[in-house]
């Protein structure tokens, strides 16, 4: 599921949270390792299209900022799966 599928399931569910994720990619869809996560707010008077524009702000900051993170080669994937960021004192 993706796109405004995703948000409008949000809003059905009565989330109060829904957010963006980077991750690695694998063979399987929205899948792979999870680099980092940006959260963001459900608001009562949300729809579809608002909570989506929220998240897709989000994605806008939240590339950009992993992506440098490779530039200086800070993100190592270790060999259990999971991904470390270096200089990032919390989980993704």
């Amino acid at each position: 599921m993706y796109g405004d599928r995703v948000h409008r399931a949000v809003l059905e569910a009565g989330c109060r949270v829904s957010g963006c994720s980077v991750h690695f990619v694998d063979e399987e869809y929205d899948h792979g390792p999870i680099i980092a996560q940006r959260a963001v707010p459900v608001l009562e008077e949300d729809t579809v299209e608002t909570l989506g524009e929220r998240v897709r702000a989000a994605e806008r900051e939240l590339y950009p900022e992993v992506i440098n993170w490779f530039a200086d080669d800070r993100v190592i994937l270790q060999p259990d799966g999971r991904v470390r960021v270096l200089g990032r004192e919390t989980a993704p």
